[in-house]
């Protein structure tokens, strides 16, 4: 099976395309395109995240839950949207934090892959969607090998951060060595538990202090 994925990523999760979860998941989304379901994000964009950002590279790792799921929104990069497109809320709520937090200028618009050419991998647990329905390549697979690719960037880097946000994202922390990585954790950005300890976290402001103190370029979180 020739998976089209980005060379580094390609090598390091070699062992996982050959594994039965993986082939039942490349044959349910076959199914689901012969049902002439609308899936997102867009084929060329499924590996995005690891397109964006070799594993060589990655300094920090967000997890997202799923892409998103309205027309045109997702790009394979959890919480980015394309430019050009209205912010979803939990995006907004995420540049309010960061305006706050690092004292930017509030971006105006969505497109996170600035982030990635610094190595900030925008990973979502599902890679997937079918149109307007949340949740609906959960359990296919798709988090079986997101949990290879956390444990994969744990082993192979030196000094990563992992934000995670919400409990979905919490629940990832036993894939991370904490004795060489960095784990940030809080409430979930969306409107329903920002205020409940999402703002006011500082998880960029974090991250770059920890980079820094190993020596390592911190992040320009600036969205131009």
């Amino acid at each position: 099976m020739d998976i089209k994925i980005e060379t580094t990523w390609k090598r390091a999760l070699s062992d996982e395309f050959s594994k039965p979860y993986f082939e039942y998941l490349v044959q349910f989304l076959k199914q689901e395109k012969m049902a002439n379901k609308i899936i997102y994000p867009p084929g060329k964009q499924i590996f995005n995240a690891f397109e964006f950002t070799p594993i060589d590279k990655v300094k920090v790792v967000i997890l997202g839950q799923d892409p998103y799921h309205g027309s045109n929104q997702a790009n394979g990069l959890s919480f980015s949207v394309n430019r050009n497109i209205p912010l979803p809320p939990s995006l907004k709520n995420i540049y309010k934090e960061l305006v706050d937090d690092c004292k930017l200028i509030n971006p105006l618009h969505g497109d996170l892959s600035k982030w990635t050419n610094q190595g900030v991998m925008l990973l979502n647990a599902s890679l997937t969607v079918e149109a307007n329905k949340a949740g609906s390549h959960q359990k296919k697979g798709w988090e079986t090998f997101t949990d290879a690719v956390i444990k994969k960037v744990s082993e192979h880097q030196a000094h990563c951060v992992f934000i995670l946000w919400g409990a979905y994202a919490k629940s990832k922390q036993t894939l991370i060595d904490t004795n060489k990585h960095l784990v940030l954790t809080s409430v979930h950005p969306s409107p329903l538990s920002a205020y409940q300890g999402f703002f006011g976290s500082k998880p960029f402001s974090k991250t770059n202090d920890w980079l820094q103190s190993k020596g390592i370029q911190s992040i320009d979180w600036q969205i131009d």
